[in-house]
């Protein structure tokens, strides 16, 4: 026991061979590697898209948001719903529509349509995202889990290093529809995979399901994101937003009431009533913000330095590299040190947020993107595998997505904190929100997690 909560080292759910379980693994990686590459390779071909297909200049930064936020919108739904189906053939129809959505994209004959594919293709993501999840857990003993993670943080932290590279040589060789063609097919080969696997369904399942609550939960969700996407916009009567907001907080209220009464909850709240699942949870979504953040922010502060493309080349491959190249130590390393390392990257993290706030001369600004990227690259995919420890298997797409869906809220908080305070005060400024979100994330690992993790 830990804090009061058991810590799940049983078997897994599924026994399979060791080829199976690899296959399992490869489909998983083969598929996380497609979402930092829709995401950067949609941002690219936006400017592109928009000049070149039919309708309002307004639609373009839609073909992220919608993608963008369908995934959040259904990715706990997808968790919950993996959990009490066929695991690998719900990752796999995910797979298929991300592929088909992909397909359909480059097709568009309008930009409205190409908006409403990637919708689709976000809800595919957000199956797949869960799906992939789900098969591991079940098929992984909790032990095994730390190199696994690593494995998949090393896929993801290179498909997030080199997605910028790969979405404009994608568009230099076919041109924007090519950006959603390629992750499509990557996905399809991910689908391919699970041909032959079992099902891996959970042999007890409730027959109550909570789809009040399940929908309620994605109205609050898409209401937030199309109001945060709106209020970008210029032009966008005040009420619109307003209106959205309005909406998310009816739901809200509506959801929280749903969710007291069902037997067999669609949010799985309970996960979050485990300090470490809670707080490892708190920590990614800390140490997104300040990578997105740093995205922003360095570059900014280069551009007033005067910095050249190639130091500035230099800046930021300081601060994405490492995240492919130090994932898999990272995994060695956590089997006995995983609380101290995220919370020494935090607090890293924090300090240099406090140094960029005194000085931004072009040294301290390569040293700060280096620094920040050493944090992250040693703990890509650690928290992860450390909260997940604490989540039984059968419950690991609804354990996986209700972590991801925290991460992504906490980031987007903190990346539109970092913009408010940016415009009112400077650049410096965004890092220093974001060294704030990481110096209460670590406070809250040290408290929340025993000294001796599992």
């Amino acid at each position: 026991m830990a804090l009061g909560f058991p810590l799940f080292r049983s078997a897994p759910m599924f026994a399979l061979s060791s080829r199976q379980r690899r296959r399992v693994l490869v489909a998983d990686l083969i598929s996380t590697a497609v979402f930092p590459l829709a995401i950067t390779g949609a941002t690219a071909a936006v400017p592109d898209a928009t000049a070149q297909l039919p309708g309002a200049d307004a639609l373009g930064p839609w073909i992220v948001l919608a993608y963008n936020g369908l995934f959040a919108t259904a990715l706990l739904l997808a968790g919950v719903t993996a959990d009490r189906t066929s695991r690998s053939r719900f990752f796999a129809v995910g797979n298929i529509v991300v592929a088909v959505a992909g397909l359909l994209s480059a097709l568009a004959p309008y930009l409205s349509s190409l908006v409403a594919l990637r919708a689709v293709a976000g809800v595919g993501a957000a199956m797949c995202a869960a799906g992939g999840s789900s098969m591991v857990l079940a098929v992984y003993p909790p032990e095994e889990r730390r190199r696994v993670y690593g494995y998949a943080g090393a896929v993801l932290g290179s498909s997030l290093a080199l997605g910028p590279i790969v979405a404009q040589a994608l568009m230099a060789i076919g041109g924007w529809p090519l950006v959603f063609v390629v992750p499509g097919a990557v996905a399809a080969v991910a689908a391919l995979v699970t041909l032959g696997l079992p099902g891996l369904r959970s042999p007890r399942v409730s027959d109550d399901f909570d789809l009040a609550g399940a929908v309620l939960f994605g109205v609050t969700i898409a209401a937030v994101v199309t109001a945060l996407g709106l209020g970008l916009g210029a032009g966008v009567p005040w009420w619109v937003p307003g209106g959205l907001v309005l909406v998310a907080a009816v739901s809200a209220t509506g959801l929280i009431r749903v969710e007291r009464r069902a037997a067999d909850p669609a949010i799985p709240v309970d996960l979050l009533r485990i300090p470490a699942y809670r707080a490892y949870a708190v920590a990614t979504g800390a140490f997104m913000g300040m990578l997105v953040v740093g995205l922003t922010v360095l570059p900014q502060l280069g551009a007033v330095q005067n910095m050249g493309p190639g130091e500035a080349a230099i800046m930021l491959s300081l601060l994405t590299v490492p995240s492919t190249a130090l994932p898999l130590l990272a995994a060695r390393l956590a089997r006995r040190r995983a609380r101290q390392m995220v919370t020494t990257a935090l607090f890293a993290c924090t300090v240099t947020a406090v140094i960029l706030q005194v000085t931004d001369h072009p040294a301290a600004l390569l040293v700060a993107a280096g620094v920040i990227g050493l944090c992250l690259g040693l703990t890509e995919g650690v928290p992860d595998g450390q909260a997940l420890s604490y989540v039984p298997s059968q419950r690991g797409g609804a354990g996986a997505a209700l972590f991801s869906t925290t991460r992504m809220s906490l980031e987007t908080v903190t990346l539109a904190a970092a913009t408010g305070v940016m415009a009112a005060l400077g650049p410096s400024a965004g890092m220093a929100v974001a060294g704030a979100m990481c110096l209460t994330a670590a406070l809250i690992v040290q408290r929340a997690v025993p000294f001796r993790d599992i």
